[in-house]
């Protein structure tokens, strides 16, 4: 049996970015690059040039994941469509909430290396996974703000995460999950859920800047379409072709924008999407006294949701309406073409008729001319006749010959017009 060419590479794709066991205390520190498709590639060589310093194979082309110990802290590098991520770990402390400022995992790289990652920083985090026996000394408490702080229980009450959705004095924002009984690739898997939480959220909030800019010009749209469709119901046929052209530039301008903002708007519902899959996965259950996860996702991303959704539906709407009067002026444009055309008709019909009744005194005159032309012949005839004996008069022969001769000449025209009309 021959193997289908993606056989493998679509086997493989379910195992794509696992998650990879945990160990607590841990520190991780999280970095979201947005990049473009050269900014990803400037990723893939920025790693190598890393992975070549600790003397290890670069990552092949193909290659869109890539977990690596690195010594005194791992790597996890993910290559997305839109981003790149960055995940740094290292083993910490016991006591590392007891500092006010916590020890982190970015300490331990490179940082002329760190300093030069391709792309805009989207997103950075910093988390810290220590055991649930921490909670006892409550110093993690003046690492967050209490005023914005957030928590709750995941995985059935085996942990407990804390965080404040807040950007701190370094530029990260911080999050601190304690793990009791949970296995060390449940814990990998909390991690990484959390991580994609926070990275998920920030790029489906991109979508809002494009659809407050975008709510601005469908305002405008939306004024000239009121404006157009008051015009239209009072335009002359004068004004129809200008009136045509207005509607024709802004069903451009609509579609325009709707196919600069199609792919943004799209990405940003996929990314919400990702969001409540992701706070579904870690099963929180309520802290007394604070908010879960889900609840500050849902009052804060609401708006920000809504926002985007009624972007595309306001633009969804006015294509339609701007295609809808399109439409129904080319219609009435085409029923004044085809009534205008009507009116050519029957004026054509009308100098027809004119001119067959010329064409009529014209055969008439015709029937006149030959019959004066060849009773003109029989005279000559008479008068050469006359002399061998012929018993009538010249005059009396021709006066005869002109009645007969108008008949003929009459009904030879007459069997020529009936042969035209039956397209002989």
């Amino acid at each position: 049996m021959q193997d289908h060419a993606l056989r493998h590479v679509l086997h493989n794709e379910v195992h794509a970015r696992p998650p990879e066991p945990m160990q607590v205390p841990l520190a991780i520190s999280h970095i979201v690059m947005w990049t473009d498709r050269s900014g990803r590639e400037a990723s893939r060589q920025h790693l190598s040039r890393l992975l070549a310093d600790h003397h290890l194979a670069s990552p092949g082309t193909d290659i869109t994941h890539l977990r690596v110990d690195l010594g005194s802290w791992r790597l996890r590098w993910e290559m997305h469509t839109e981003f790149v991520s960055w995940t740094f770990m290292r083993k910490a402390a016991m006591d590392t909430l007891a500092h006010a400022d916590p020890p982190t995992a970015l300490q331990a790289v490179p940082q002329n290396w760190l300093a030069g990652l391709p792309g805009q920083a989207l997103a950075k985090l910093h988390l810290w996974a220590v055991p649930t026996k921490a909670l006892e000394s409550g110093d993690f408490a003046r690492i967050l703000q209490e005023d914005s702080l957030v928590a709750s229980t995941l995985s059935d009450g085996q942990a407990e995460v804390h965080t404040d959705f807040q950007i701190h004095a370094d530029g990260f924002s911080r999050m601190v999950l304690f793990v009791g009984s949970v296995t060390h690739r449940r814990t990998g898997r909390l991690v990484q859920q959390l991580l994609e939480i926070e990275t998920y959220r920030m790029a489906a909030l991109l979508g809002l800047p494009a659809a407050r800019q975008a709510g601005a010009a469908l305002s405008d749209a939306e004024r000239e379409l009121a404006e157009l469709a008051q015009a239209i119901r009072s335009a002359d046929r004068s004004s129809e072709a200008a009136l045509l052209d207005r509607l024709t530039t802004l069903a451009g301008q609509v579609e325009g924008q709707y196919a600069a903002t199609h792919s943004r708007f799209s990405a940003t519902k996929a990314y919400f999407e990702l969001v409540d899959r992701r706070i579904h996965d870690i099963r929180e259950s309520r802290l007394a006294g604070q908010q879960t996860i889900a609840e500050f996702m849902e009052r804060r991303l609401s708006p920000a949701r809504s926002t985007c959704e009624w972007a595309v539906r306001r633009q969804t709407a006015l294509s339609e309406r701007v295609s809808r009067m399109s439409n129904l002026l080319r219609t009435r444009v085409e029923i004044e073409q085809q009534q205008s055309s009507q009116d050519l008709l029957a004026a054509m019909n009308r100098r027809q008729g004119l001119q067959l009744k010329l064409q009529s005194t014209v055969e008439g005159l015709s029937v006149a001319a030959i019959t004066y032309y060849l009773t003109g012949l029989v005279h000559y005839v008479a008068e050469g006749l006359s002399h061998h004996g012929w018993p009538f008069g010249v005059t009396t022969t021709t006066a005869a010959a002109v009645p007969l001769i108008a008949l003929l000449v009459w009904s030879f025209m007459r069997r020529i017009h009936h042969k035209l009309a039956l397209g002989e």
